[in-house]
């Protein structure tokens, strides 16, 4: 096996001309460049140099092997380069897993944040719920996945799970609803009324279900939307009232109107997870910059 640093020392000689000047250059003894390029010359099996008066000059061999340190030399400088941008951030690979809504208001801005301030990160998006994309986060298939999870859940073992924004839900109620003048409502004034489900079983459903159980009733759903833009459909034909996060309101029916809710208001807590490992890709942590800042953005917009 030939020794790359012995190679790289024999290219010093030959570019010098001579193993005086080599060591001179490097800031070696004669005598120690003489013993290394014994050692690769047994290495190879072949003689390297040949003496011409006070100086040297390769073999066949030598120039051989001289030309293949040049190159070696250029792929290393060009691997502590690729590495160093590694580390820094700034390439790198990300598997990221994410929820409908949280893609569009969260995922979408952050990713466009992270490919304009390192553009050599790619980013694999996939969309998926949260019983799916924790465990893909912990065994490594993903290095990323927004989920929403209550404050009281456990932890779960390997993950981190840092937590983004807290997303209120607002009421949406058909135009011409009698409560419709009014600018902020009592949780409890929807009690009465027919509900338009805007969510499937979850954490999302479980927020707003325990914040109407704080108000001191259970909602009568009696239309099913599972997704927002189909729940706000339902409100607007006048089938019932429905609560819907301020992310999920990008794109507002025509035929609604929105109004905050109080005592209690609904929030949905919107957290990354994420492994807790220190071997955690680096570009990672320019993902989670930009996802902070994406769900500062959403705080100020869903609150308007």
């Amino acid at each position: 096996m030939l020794d790359v640093r012995r190679m790289q020392l024999l290219r010093a000689v030959v570019t010098s001309g001579s193993v005086t000047a080599a060591a001179r250059n490097l800031g070696y003894t004669p005598s120690a460049v003489s013993q290394q390029m014994a050692a690769l010359e047994k290495e190879a099996g072949i003689a390297l140099l040949e003496r011409t008066g006070r100086g040297v000059r390769p073999t066949e061999a030598g120039t051989l092997l001289t030309e293949y340190a040049a190159v070696i030399g250029r792929q290393l400088a060009e691997a502590e380069t690729a590495l160093a941008d590694l580390r820094a951030g700034r390439t790198g690979r990300l598997a990221v897993q994410y929820f409908g809504t949280a893609g569009a208001a969260l995922m979408a801005p952050a990713v466009a944040e992270l490919r304009r301030q390192h553009p050599g990160v790619q980013v694999e998006l996939k969309v998926a719920e949260a019983e799916e994309a924790v465990p893909e986060v912990r065994s490594g298939r993903a290095d990323l996945a927004l989920v929403v999870r209550t404050r009281e859940r456990p932890p779960v073992d390997g993950i981190r799970f840092v937590h983004l924004l807290d997303d209120g839900y607002r009421a949406v109620l058909p135009r011409g609803h009698r409560l419709a003048a009014k600018r902020v409502l009592d949780l409890a004034e929807l009690a009465d009324e027919p509900w338009v489900g805007s969510e499937r079983s979850g954490p999302c459903l479980d927020a707003v279900l325990d914040a109407c159980g704080a108000a001191g009733f259970s909602p009568d759903v009696v239309v099913e939307g599972e997704d927002y833009a189909t729940a706000q459909g339902f409100v607007a034909a006048g089938l019932g009232v429905s609560l819907v996060p301020g992310l999920g309101l990008g794109g507002r029916h025509p035929g609604v109107v929105v109004r905050r809710v109080r005592n209690p208001e609904p929030v949905r807590a919107i957290y990354a997870a994420v492994r807790e490992s220190a071997a955690a890709p680096p570009a990672l942590d320019g993902l989670l910059d930009a996802l902070r800042s994406a769900a500062a953005e959403g705080t100020v917009s869903a609150s308007t």
